[in-house]
């Protein structure tokens, strides 16, 4: 459980996905004596490894990591599950007199840590949901999206329109509570003292990391993978399979698009991924500690971290 108290530290490294993060935080949980837990909302599932671009296991050696590998793709896991099992994590690490790292890019999971939020009860019933799945399959996502923008406009401008499973989720807790998901959201002060560490890169030069990494993906099996998962009985249109690249890949091995195209939609995804990051990781907060993701910025981060910490 986590400790009682509000002093005991916390370093959230935040940043949009294929700045590196994991490799930093790596290197700085080995300066400072750490673990990390992951906050990558696919890290969590096994046979999702390249595609997540999970830790390698040397790293995975070098320093303990939770909350990567804990879960069945086909038995999804709630924000409410995973901000359990994160806080568990961390009150294991702080009684081992380690310092914590949260790192990944799931601006959800991150925020419901560090802001401390409550998330809301799952609403009773399944007939509503289909209901909007189905005006989804209908009229598009975009027109439920905008649907979610006239009664939830802070949580349209946070989630991707193509995140169909969210955007019904947010509508489905706007109607049940009588107000926008962005407000019914219990917050209380969590139980730690936290330094945000945001690393970043210039818009071009990231976008051009990532398609140099679908590519190694790519070569190192990730279309094979995804056919793994559909072995398993998952399709195209499972919760799980919506992250990027999976839905995309998946919809390929099923018949419906060719791997050009599929390869093509990442590529967009992956830069529409950066834009909404953005939004819950915004360059002005001066809460976040931002770092040019370059060689030596370990170093730099560290000195941050030693002063924040008053060594």
């Amino acid at each position: 459980m986590p400790p009682n108290r509000t002093d005991a530290p916390l370093v959230a490294v935040v940043g949009p996905t294929g700045v590196g993060k994991s490799d930093r935080a790596v290197a700085l949980a080995q300066v400072w004596i750490g673990e990390i837990v992951s906050a990558d909302s696919r890290a969590l599932y096994r046979g999702m490894d390249i595609g997540t671009a999970k830790p390698s296991p040397a790293d995975r050696r070098r320093v303990p990591h939770h909350l990567i590998d804990v879960a069945d793709p086909r038995e999804p896991w709630s924000l409410a599950q995973y901000r359990a099992a994160a806080l568990e994590a961390m009150g294991g690490i702080h009684e081992r007199g380690h310092l914590p790292f949260l790192v990944g890019g799931t601006g959800q999971y991150i925020t419901a840590l560090i802001e401390g939020w409550r998330p809301p009860a799952r609403p009773a019933g399944d007939a509503r949901r289909l209901e909007l799945e189905a005006e989804a399959g209908r009229d598009g996502a975009q027109a439920l999206h905008r649907r979610l923008a006239q009664i939830d406009p802070v949580s349209a401008d946070r989630v991707d329109p193509r995140n169909v499973r969210r955007v019904v989720r947010l509508i489905e807790i706007a109607e049940t509570e009588g107000r926008p998901a962005s407000e019914v959201r219990r917050a209380e002060p969590p139980p730690y003292r936290i330094f945000r560490l945001g690393l970043t890169l210039p818009r071009p030069e990231l976008y051009a990391r990532l398609d140099r990494r679908l590519e190694e993906m790519l070569e190192a099996g990730f279309v094979e993978e995804v056919g793994r998962l559909l072995e398993q009985g998952l399709t195209s249109k499972d919760p799980v399979m919506s992250a990027i690249g999976y839905r995309h890949v998946a919809e390929h091995l099923e018949g419906k698009i060719p791997l050009d195209e599929a390869l093509q939609r990442i590529r967009r995804a992956n830069r529409t991924l950066v834009r909404h990051q953005a939004n819950w990781f915004k360059a002005d907060d001066p809460r976040i500690t931002w770092f040019e993701a370059r060689e030596g910025v370990e170093e730099r981060a560290s000195g941050a971290i030693a002063a924040w910490l008053g060594e």
